[in-house]
C-alpha cells in the first residue's frame, strides 16, 4: 500500500469517527422541540438528565422518549403526556430494549430501534422521501416529506390508547397489556360495530357499542367504519363520514382538554381528560358499565356477584381449574353438570350461536366435542359452546339460559371442574401405574400394586402408619395444627368465597365445625419441599403478639401448600382508608392513630423480640388487617422466607407493591429491617392523608404524595397533608407527631431511619420527635420519577424538569435493579 493511499484511508477514517461523534453529541443535551432531523441517534443514557425524553411537542404537552417497563431493566420508546405521564403510544411494548440500545432516525428516512445490533422495530420508511420527524401538539408522532405530507404516523399504529382527533378505523386494533393470568383484551371495529373481546382462542367478545344503552343515536342505519374522540364524547361514523352514534364519557368539557380512552388490563376502557395546564381528570364512566360483564371479573367458572365478589356455583364441587385438557381423558370420566338457568356469560348476547337445536342436541354436541368446556342453551333453540370461559354472571333482563359445565368425575362419584384436586390426580396416576404393571410379570404387578395403594392413601390414620416425612415436626412444641386438604375444602365450601388475592396467593373464608372462622391462604409458587415448608411454618406458628395475625394451622399435601389464619372481621386497612364515597363510614383520627401504633408494635416485635429476626419485605395497607374492634394486626410476615426472589411476584415484577419499596430495592443494595421501616413510613403517610402514595387522579404536583407532603410541612401547611374529611382537635399534637415520624421513616439513607421500637416510642410520646432532615434528591425527586414512570397509578412532577449530573447518575443506578 502506497504512502498517499494509506494517508487517504486514515483521513477518511478520521472523518467518519468525527461524524459519528458529532451525531452522538447532537443526540445528547437538551431535548429537541417539535422536530428531529435526519441522522439523529442515541441511547437512554444520552437523556438521563431529562428522564429519557428527547423530543417535545411545540406546546410541551407531549414528549417522545424512553420509559421503563415492569421489568425495570427493560425500556419502551413511547409518546407520553408529560403532565400525567400517561403513555399514549409505544413502539416496542412487546419487544423491549436495554438502556444501552440505540434509537436511530437514519439519513435514509427510516426510524428504528436496535437491540444488540439487531433491528427490533422500524417505521419501514427508508427511501420514501422522509425529511424530518415531528411530534405534533396532538401527541401524534409523524414522519413528513418535503411537502409536509405525512408518510408515517403513530396515530395509525395505536397500542392500547386513543386520544382526541386520533381516527380509529377498521383494521386497527387496541390490545391491552396482559393481566396476571396472561389474558389480554382487544378493541376493534368489525361487522359494523365497535367490539371489545377477551383474547382467548378463539377471541370472545363481551361488549359492543351497538348494544350499550348509554350511546346516543344520531342517525339510524349504516355500519360503523371509524371512530374519534372529540371533546368529552366518542363519536362513530359510517363510510360517508355521517355521524351515527356518540357516547358521552365525561360531563366536564373544555375546549383545551384532550380526551383519552385506554384499554386497561382488567378489560375496562377507562376515559380521562388531559388539561392544557398538564393536569388531568379521570372519568367515572367506564366501558362496560357493569363490572361483572367481563370474562375476568372473577376466576374462571366463579360467579361475579354484586360489588365484584366471587362465588363458586353451588352445582360444582370445586371451581379449581385443571391443567389437563378434557381431550386427554376417556369419555366415561367426563360429565356435564347442570349449573341451573340463572347464570349467563358476557359473550352470549354478542356472538352467534354454535348451532340451532334442542337442549338434548346441545348437550350431545358438547359431550361429543372434547374441547367443549361449557355450554349454554336458550329456549329459542340457540346452542352456544365454549372451549374456554372466564367468570360467569347472573342472567339479566329476564333472559334465561340453561347452563352446563363439563367436569371430570372421580372415583367417589364427586365431580371437580376440570379435574382439579390432589386426590383426583393421585387416582389417575395409580390407574396408569396399574395398566403399565399388567405388562410385567405377576410378582412385579403385585408389588407395584401394594406400593401404590399405600402411597395413594390421603393421610395416614395413625402415627404408626405415617412416614417420617408426614410426621416431621409433630412433636415440636408450638407447631400449628396440621389440617387435611379435604378438611379445608369442606371448611371453605370448596374454596368458594374469595376474600382477596395477594402476592403469595389467594385467601378464602372458612368455618370450622365448632364455628371458628378462618382465613385460608393458598400459597402459589412455593418451591420448598415438605420438610423445609413445615420447618418455616413451625417458626411462624410460634409467634404470638396482639398486633400480628395468628397462624392457626397449615396443610402440606402433594404440591398443595396452605396456611390457616385467624379471621379478621374488618378486612384490610386499604378497604377503609381509600374510600371515595363520602357517604361511607370513615375511620376517625383516633382510630387511625391507634392502627398506626399497633402496626408499628407488630413490626417492632418481628424485628427485635422474635427468636429469629423477621423482615417482612411487603408492608402495605393490604397487609395490615383489622379485627372486629379495628385493632391492627400485621399479616403475611415470614412468607418472604418461603419464596425466593425468582419464585415470587413480590420480588420480581414488584406488581402491586412497588409503591412501598425502599430505595435499596431499586439500587440492589442489601435489604434489612430498615427496608420495612421505609415501607411503614409510606403507609403512615397514607393513613394521615387518606390517599395512595401515588395517585395520578390528583393534580401533577400532588400525585407523588410524599414529595408534596414534605413541601407542605416545610411551608407549615399541615392541613394540606391531612385527609380533608377528618375532624381534628387543634390541641391534638399527635397529627404533627405522626407526620414527622413518617418523614423520619422514609429517609433514603438507612442509617437515618429509626428502628421500629424507636417509632413506637415516638408515637407513644415516650421520647420527643425532632424535625426530620430534608429528604435526599433520590427520595424526593428521582425516586418519585422512577415509580411515577413505572406505576400504573402514575402521577408526579413534570418529566421535563432538568436533573443535575449527580441525579442522573442516581437515576441510572435506580434503573439497573432489582435483579
Amino acid at each position: 500500500m502506497g504512502k498517499w493511499e494509506f494517508l487517504s484511508i486514515k483521513v477518511a477514517l478520521s472523518f467518519s469517527i468525527l461524524l459519528l461523534l458529532l451525531e452522538t453529541c447532537m443526540a445528547g443535551g437538551t431535548p429537541n422541540v417539535g422536530r428531529l432531523n435526519l441522522g439523529f441517534q442515541g441511547t437512554l443514557m444520552n437523556w438521563l438528565d431529562y428522564e429519557g425524553l428527547f423530543l417535545l411537542s411545540n406546546n410541551s404537552a407531549f414528549a417522545l422518549g424512553f420509559r421503563p417497563s415492569q421489568d425495570v431493566n427493560k425500556f419502551q420508546l413511547v409518546v407520553l403526556h408529560k403532565g400525567s405521564s400517561i403513555i399514549i403510544w409505544s413502539a416496542n411494548r412487546n419487544n423491549l430494549i436495554q438502556s444501552s440500545d440505540f434509537f436511530t432516525f437514519a439519513r435514509n428516512g427510516d426510524a428504528y430501534l436496535q437491540r444488540g445490533g439487531s433491528t427490533i422495530w422500524s417505521t419501514d420508511t427508508a427511501n420514501k422521501g422522509v425529511v424530518a420527524m415531528e411530534l405534533l401538539d396532538s401527541g401524534n408522532l409523524v414522519l413528513v416529506g418535503n411537502d409536509s405530507s405525512i408518510i408515517w404516523q403513530s396515530f395509525s399504529h395505536p397500542t392500547d390508547t386513543l386520544v382526541s382527533n386520533q381516527e380509529f378505523t377498521e383494521g386497527m386494533k387496541l390490545v391491552s397489556n396482559p393481566n396476571s393470568d396472561n389474558l389480554s383484551y382487544s378493541l376493534e371495529i368489525k361487522s359494523g360495530d365497535v367490539i371489545l373481546s377477551a383474547n382467548y382462542q378463539p377471541p370472545q367478545p363481551y361488549w359492543a357499542m351497538g348494544m350499550d344503552t348509554r350511546r346516543i343515536v344520531d342517525t339510524d342505519g349504516g355500519d360503523v367504519v371509524s371512530a374519534i374522540l372529540d371533546g368529552n364524547s366518542w363519536k362513530f361514523y359510517n363510510q360517508d363520514k355521517v355521524l351515527l352514534w356518540h357516547f358521552v364519557f365525561s360531563h366536564n368539557h373544555d375546549e383545551d382538554t384532550t380526551g383519552v380512552a385506554a384499554l386497561e388490563n382488567d378489560g375496562f376502557i377507562a376515559f380521562s381528560l388531559l388539561q392544557a395546564d398538564g393536569n388531568f381528570s379521570a372519568s367515572s364512566i367506564p366501558i362496560p358499565p357493569d363490572p361483572c360483564s367481563r370474562p375476568a371479573a372473577c376466576d374462571p367458572y366463579f360467579v361475579c356477584e354484586i360489588e365484584s365478589s366471587c362465588l363458586c356455583p353451588s352445582a360444582l364441587h370445586s371451581c379449581t381449574k385443571s391443567s389437563v385438557s378434557f381431550c386427554d381423558r376417556s369419555q366415561d370420566s367426563v360429565e356435564l353438570v347442570d349449573a341451573g338457568d340463572t347464570l349467563s356469560y358476557s359473550a352470549l348476547d354478542i356472538i352467534p350461536p354454535s348451532s340451532k337445536t334442542d337442549l338434548n342436541g346441545c348437550k350431545a354436541s358438547c359431550q361429543e366435542n372434547c374441547s367443549c368446556a361449557a355450554m349454554f342453551f336458550h329456549q329459542s333453540g340457540n346452542c352456544f359452546l365454549f372451549d374456554q370461559i372466564g367468570s360467569l354472571q347472573h342472567s339479566k333482563n329476564g333472559t334465561q339460559y340453561a347452563s352446563y359445565i363439563k367436569v371430570l368425575t372421580n372415583a367417589s362419584g364427586g365431580a371437580n371442574q376440570g379435574g382439579g384436586g390432589t386426590h383426583k390426580t393421585r387416582y389417575v396416576i395409580v390407574i396408569v401405574v396399574i395398566i403399565s404393571a399388567l405388562l410385567a410379570i405377576f410378582g412385579l404387578l403385585y408389588a407395584g400394586y401394594q406400593y401404590h395403594q399405600k402411597k395413594n392413601k390421603a393421610l395416614p390414620e395413625s402415627p404408626e402408619e405415617s412416614s417420617e416425612e408426614e410426621i416431621f415436626g409433630e412433636n415440636l412444641s408450638g407447631l400449628p395444627v396440621r389440617f387435611r386438604y379435604n378438611d379445608l375444602q369442606i371448611a371453605t365450601n370448596n374454596f368458594s368465597k374469595k376474600l382477596g388475592r395477594g402476592g403469595f396467593g389467594s385467601v378464602y373464608q372458612g368455618v370450622l365445625p365448632d364455628g371458628t372462622r378462618l382465613a385460608v391462604k393458598k400459597l402459589e409458587g412455593i418451591g420448598q419441599g415438605k420438610k423445609e415448608f413445615q420447618a418455616e411454618v413451625s417458626i411462624i406458628g410460634r409467634i404470638r403478639h396482639l398486633h400480628l395475625v395468628r397462624l392457626i394451622g397449615f396443610c402440606a399435601e402433594g404440591n398443595d401448600r396452605l396456611l390457616v389464619y385467624e379471621y379478621m372481621g374488618n378486612g384490610s386497612l386499604d378497604r377503609w382508608l381509600f374510600r371515595k364515597n363520602r357517604g361511607e363510614f370513615m375511620l376517625d383520627w383516633e382510630t387511625r392513630y391507634s392502627i398506626a401504633l399497633g402496626t408499628a408494635k407488630g413490626l417492632a416485635y418481628l424485628h427485635e423480640d422474635c427468636d429469629v429476626k423477621i423482615v417482612h419485605c411487603d408492608i402495605k395497607p393490604e397487609n395490615v388487617l383489622l379485627d372486629d374492634h379495628f385493632v391492627a394486626k400485621v399479616s403475611d410476615f415470614g412468607l418472604a422466607k418461603l419464596m425466593t426472589r425468582e419464585e415470587s411476584n413480590v420480588f420480581t415484577t414488584l406488581r402491586g407493591t412497588r409503591g412501598y419499596l425502599a430505595p435499596e430495592w431499586i439500587t440492589n443494595s442489601a435489604i434489612s429491617e430498615k427496608s420495612d421501616v421505609y415501607s411503614y413510613g409510606l403507609v403512615l403517610l397514607e393513613i394521615i392523608g387518606g390517599r395512595r402514595t401515588f395517585d395520578r387522579s390528583e393534580p401533577s404536583e400532588k400525585s407523588h404524595f410524599p414529595s408534596y407532603a414534605f413541601k407542605m410541612m416545610e411551608e407549615g401547611k399541615l392541613e394540606d397533608i391531612i385527609d380533608g374529611r377528618l375532624k381534628i382537635d387543634e390541641k391534638d399534637d399527635t397529627v404533627s407527631t405522626a407526620i414527622k415520624v413518617a418523614f423520619w421513616c422514609i429517609q433514603d439513607k438507612m442509617f437515618l431511619r429509626p428502628s421500629m421500637t424507636k417509632v413506637v416510642q415516638m408515637l407513644e410520646g415516650i421520647c420527643p420527635v425532632p424535625p426530620p432532615p430534608r429528604c435526599s434528591q433520590l427520595g424526593s425527586q428521582r425516586y418519585a420519577v422512577f415509580f411515577r414512570s413505572m406505576s400504573n397509578q402514575g402521577g408526579g412532577a413534570s418529566p421535563g424538569t432538568p436533573m443535575s449530573n449527580n441525579d442522573a447518575h442516581l437515576l441510572a443506578t435506580s434503573l439497573s435493579g432489582p435483579r
